[in-house]
């Protein structure tokens, strides 16, 4: 799947799990936030798609995806994204104290 396609999919998603979605110009990287209540997704329109697409991903594991439908395309193309997410994760048990 194209990563426009694949973008919007996500977009979608997300708005059906009650994001509303903002995509800006700045130096920031985006993520998800609470304002006043509604819940938000800011996106960096400067960042590459596969960016875009790996904050939606991650917005989307923080939600059950049991409780919307996902294309089997799109649920394949989102578990690629999630490992690829995890694999970029440190580790929490190879922090050493001083």
């Amino acid at each position: 799947m194209k990563i426009e396609k694949l973008i919007l999919e996500l977009e979608s998603l997300c708005e059906k799990s009650g994001y509303s979605i903002r995509k800006e110009r700045g130096s920031f990287r985006g993520d998800q936030c609470v304002i006043e209540g509604e819940k938000l997704i800011v996106i960096n329109k400067n960042k590459p798609a596969e960016s875009q697409a790996g904050i939606l991903a991650n917005v989307l594991r923080s939600i059950d995806a049991d409780q919307i439908f996902i294309k089997p395309a799109v649920r394949k193309s989102l578990e690629e994204l999630w490992d690829r997410l995890d694999r970029f994760k440190e580790p929490e048990d190879s922090v050493e104290e001083l």
